[in-house]
Parts: structure tokens; C-alpha cells; sequence
């Protein structure tokens, strides 16, 4: 029989500190929770997160997208531009934070996620539907005449009020999410601004002749 490799004999220890994490994480706050509670709470060397993850905000980062990735994963992996459209997008995008909402874990994975993402922009992310150019290619394809650097900031602002109104003390009514999905379906189909025409010059008065 061959010999473990590395990665199977750390699986353990990794999958210790992703639960160690998440349950401190879910208890005390992110910015609360030390890199040595997360390694005593999985009974692991002191060293092993930064082993395992590289940093505390790598490991929230794979935190998350282990948790939360799979529910959008399928539905978005589905969904054609070609044979779809924008609102129907953003209701395949607002469902799961509707049913994560109802409980009572999920929506604590819903706040750290909110104020993980708000408060780290610029974490890097490996899930496909966890960034921003995957989301921009699908905007290009529903919004004619968009560029992908206008579609990704169009994205950044949609899910950080996403990300705000999830992520608040109380779940979001059925007519508040309602309302939330038609504010974001208008902001990323707005037109593209264009440059302002020059003002003409001011008409000159004649001479009397």
C-alpha cells in the first residue's frame, strides 16, 4: 500500500481548523477571533493555520466558499445568457440568501460573508461564481453595448447592497426582497452613460450695420 501523501495526512488537521473557525467565527466575530484561539480550538500546532491556509483571511475565504459556494453553484452553472435574461438572474442569485435567511446558521454565515467581503475587498477568491470576471462575461452577454470593466463595477455595487440588506439583524421581507431584486436588475441594465456633448459658444451679438 503507498504512503500517504502530504495532503491526506494534513486533511484532518485542515478540516479541524475550518470548524474551529467556523464555529468561532459564527460566535465572536471575525476581527475578534485570533489565529491561536482558531489552532487551540482544533487542538493543532500553533503554526498550523498559517501551514494549512497561508493567513486567517485565506482560511475565512475558503470558509466560505465551502459553506455557501454550493448552493449558487448549480443553478448559476445552468443558467444561458443566450436564452435567459437579467431578471431572472438576479432571482437565481437572491434565493438561496432568501432560504439561508430562514436559518438560524445560515444566517450567520450569511452576516460573516457580509462583513467578511465588505471589510475585505480585496480578498482573492477561487470559486468560478465568487468573482467578479466570471459574473462580468455573463453581464456582457445580456447588456449590449457594456464593457467588462463597466459590468464588473456595475457588479461590485449590486452585491454589496446585496451583501448590506442580507446581512443585517433581520431577514429581509418577501416585499423587500422584491423590491431589492427590481433596484438591482435596473442598476445593471442602466445605459451607459455617455460623454457630455460641448456646450455651444455663446452667440456672438452682431453689429448694426
Amino acid at each position: 500500500m503507498p504512503a500517504p501523501t502530504a495532503t491526506h495526512r494534513g486533511e484532518p488537521t485542515r478540516t479541524a481548523l475550518l470548524t474551529a473557525a467556523e464555529s468561532l467565527f459564527l460566535t465572536d466575530g471575525y476581527e475578534q477571533v485570533s489565529v491561536r484561539a482558531i489552532c487551540a480550538a482544533a487542538d493543532a500546532n500553533p503554526a498550523a493555520v498559517h501551514y494549512h491556509f497561508g493567513s486567517k483571511d485565506r482560511l475565512a475565504v475558503e470558509l466560505l466558499e465551502d459553506r455557501l459556494a454550493p448552493r449558487w453553484a448549480d443553478p448559476l452553472d445552468r443558467f444561458d445568457p443566450a436564452t435567459s435574461d437579467l431578471t431572472s438572474l438576479v432571482d437565481l442569485i437572491l434565493a438561496p440568501f432568501v432560504d439561508i435567511q430562514d436559518d438560524p446558521v445560515g444566517r450567520l454565515h450569511l452576516r460573516l460573508l457580509a462583513r467578511f467581503v465588505l471589510t475585505h475587498p480585496q480578498a482573492t477568491w477561487t470559486r468560478p461564481w465568487f468573482q467578479l470576471d466570471r459574473w462580468s462575461g455573463v453581464l456582457v452577454r445580456l447588456i449590449d453595448g457594456i464593457s467588462d470593466d463597466d459590468a464588473c463595477r456595475r457588479w461590485g455595487l449590486a452585491f454589496q447592497l446585496v451583501l448590506t440588506q442580507f446581512g443585517g439583524e433581520q431577514p429581509l421581507s418577501p416585499a423587500a426582497t422584491a423590491a431589492l431584486a427590481d433596484f438591482v436588475v435596473a442598476g445593471l441594465a442602466v445605459p451607459t452613460r455617455t460623454s457630455p456633448r460641448a456646450t455651444p459658444p455663446a452667440a456672438q451679438p452682431q453689429e448694426n450695420s
